[in-house]
């Protein structure tokens, strides 16, 4: 059933005193239910991307996949970005909401120094993730040597990690300039584009319309999490990603989060470069030895990302009335 004028109108974007607009849940009008389509669109990007994309797989490279060239695997990934999750995404706002796809995604310039604040945040809260991790690994390793369904559990994570991480392993690893460009086009400039416009785009604009942005927000980031297959990161990307959906409500601009989502990769793969250390990537690491220096780190981070946060909504607030 399609909203009426007045569902439409229930929210608009508030000006500041420059006519910059920010995010006010604005509402818009649909053909079905956002909600219904929301999850439809989840359903049917994950068989696209997870199943359709395995049997691309066999059709080009064939069962011997551990051999096939490397960089053909790294354009299919690209690709299969573009065609099975950036495509559904453009068409589901389309068929839904009656082609107003620009209000949908929030195809619109934001404040770039709004931009400049949330990459700003994402250092404390990386780090305090990174913190956070240790400290959920290090509690699961105690479970699991206390509790053999525990470590039943454990041990297929540790074996889904370690199949993910040594595919992930081959498509990061460059021998020279010109693979280490293609793997930033590949892992950080592609993601940052197609799931950003799927994610934070469509399915989180589609939960607006019937949901709080909070839970919106957190709907989006914990699908967004699901969809990357790590059993030990669930935690750490929903928070990212609950984060990349805060930044693109408050700037109305879906850009916001691609670049965010960017810096992520992009350092995560620079780090891996200059470092040449693998274990960056791995997500059941664990640090038993400095475990009060990660609780004591985290407890400080997370006071500085809470406080930081604190003055960029004053920020905002401040602009948003002037």
């Amino acid at each position: 059933m399609a909203s009426s004028p007045e569902q439409n109108d229930f929210q608009n974007n508030i000006p500041d005193d420059n006519g910059e607009n920010f995010s006010k849940s604005e509402k818009l009008e649909y053909s079905t239910s956002p909600i219904k389509a929301a999850f439809v669109s989840l359903v049917s990007v994950f068989f696209l991307y997870q199943v359709g994309g395995a049997i691309l797989n066999l059709l080009i490279f064939g069962i011997d996949f551990a051999n096939a060239d490397v960089n053909a695997q790294r354009l299919l990934t690209a690709g299969g970005q573009i065609l099975l999750i950036l495509a559904p995404a453009l068409i589901f706002a389309k068929l839904v909401y009656n082609d107003n796809v620009t209000e949908v995604i929030r195809f619109r310039l934001p404040d770039f120094k709004l931009v400049g604040l949330f990459a700003l945040g994402m250092i404390p809260l990386l780090a305090m993730l990174q913190n956070f991790l240790y400290l959920q690994n290090y509690l699961i390793t105690k479970l699991a040597n206390a509790n053999s369904f525990i470590g039943y559990l454990k041990k297929s994570f540790d074996s889904l990690d370690k199949i993910i991480n040594s595919t992930y392993d081959e498509l990061i690893t460059a021998h020279n300039v010109f693979e280490g460009i293609l793997i930033v086009f590949i892992v950080a400039f592609i993601p940052a584009i197609c799931e950003e416009v799927f994610f934070r785009g469509f399915v989180q604009k589609s939960f607006e319309q019937k949901f709080k942005p909070v839970i919106s927000g957190l709907i989006t980031a914990f699908f967004f999490a699901i969809y990357h297959f790590n059993p030990y990161g669930i935690i750490f990307l929903t928070v990212l990603a609950f984060y990349f959906s805060y930044s693109v409500y408050k700037t109305n601009s879906i850009f916001t989060s691609m670049i965010l989502h960017f810096i992520n990769n992009f350092l995560t793969v620079m780090l891996v470069f200059l470092l040449d250390d693998k274990e960056l990537l791995e997500s059941n690491v664990v640090n038993e030895a400095s475990i009060a220096n990660n609780i004591f780190a985290f407890i400080a981070l997370l006071i500085s990302f809470i406080t930081y946060m604190f003055f960029v909504n004053r920020y905002i607030n401040k602009q948003k009335w002037g």
